[in-house]
C-alpha cells in the first residue's frame, strides 16, 4: 500500500486515542517552534495569539481572499500548526477545502482532514473542533462519519448548540422526525441563531406551532 493509501485508510477509521496516535506519523508532531496553544485559553495566552493572528490570520486569510506573508494556505498552515484547534481557522480550511474541490490546499503542509485529527490531538475535548470537523464531512455527504463526530462532541459538551443543530439536521435527513426535533430544540434553546432546521420541521408539519390546516 503506497502513503497516500495508507493515509486514507487511516483518516476513514473513527478518530479514537488510538488513531490520534497512530496518524502522528503521517500527520506530524504538534510539538512546534511557536506553540501549540489550545485556543480556548487564548486569554492566557493572548500576546502569542497576537502575533500569530496579526501576521498569519488576517481577515483576508479567514475569508479566503489572499494571504499575508505567503499565500492563503501557507498562513492557514502557520496558524494552525501554532493553534491546532483554532476555531475559526478550521472554519477556514473546510470552507477552502469545499471551494476548491481538494483534499489538500496549495501551501498546507498536510491534507485537510490531517488538520482536523491534530486538534483533537491536542484538544480531544473540544467540541467547535468535533462540530466544524463533522460538519465538513457533512458537506461532503459522509453522513454517518458526521454523526460519529457530533455524537461525540455532544458527549463532552451536551448543551453546545453547533453540535445539536447539526444532528438535528442528521436526523431530520434521516426522518427521524421526533430527534430533529429534539435536537433542534435544544439548539435553539441555547441560542443557535439559523432558523433552517426550524424551517425544515415546520414544513414537515413536526413543529409544535405549526397552524392547523
Amino acid at each position: 500500500m503506497n502513503k497516500f493509501l495508507h493515509i486514507a485508510a487511516l483518516l476513514a477509521l473513527a478518530v479514537s486515542a488510538d488513531l490520534r496516535a497512530a496518524t502522528s506519523n503521517y500527520c506530524g508532531e504538534l510539538q512546534n517552534a511557536f506553540g501549540p496553544f489550545d485556543y480556548r485559553k487564548r486569554a492566557e495566552s493572548a500576546n502569542s495569539f497576537y502575533l500569530v493572528e496579526m501576521a498569519h490570520f488576517t481577515p483576508d486569510v479567514e475569508n479566503g481572499v489572499k494571504g499575508n506573508t505567503g499565500s492563503v494556505g501557507s498562513d492557514l498552515d502557520y496558524t494552525l500548526r501554532a493553534i491546532p484547534n483554532h476555531h475559526r481557522g478550521l472554519a477556514t480550511l473546510a470552507s477552502l477545502a469545499l471551494r476548491e474541490h481538494t483534499v489538500q490546499i496549495a501551501g498546507m503542509r498536510y491534507p485537510v482532514e490531517c488538520w482536523f485529527l491534530r486538534a483533537l490531538r491536542l484538544a480531544p475535548d473540544d467540541g467547535a473542533v468535533y462540530a466544524s470537523y463533522g460538519s465538513y464531512l457533512f458537506s461532503l455527504g459522509k453522513t454517518e462519519k458526521a454523526a460519529q463526530l457530533f455524537k461525540q462532541g455532544i458527549s463532552y459538551e451536551p448543551e453546545n448548540p453547533t453540535l445539536n443543530y447539526n444532528m438535528g439536521l442528521i436526523a431530520f435527513k434521516q426522518h427521524d422526525y421526533g430527534q430533529a426535533k429534539a435536537y433542534a430544540q435544544k439548539a435553539y434553546a441555547a441560542g443557535f441563531p439559523l432558523p433552517g432546521l426550524k424551517n425544515k420541521l415546520v414544513e414537515a408539519k413536526q413543529w409544535d406551532d405549526v397552524p392547523a390546516n
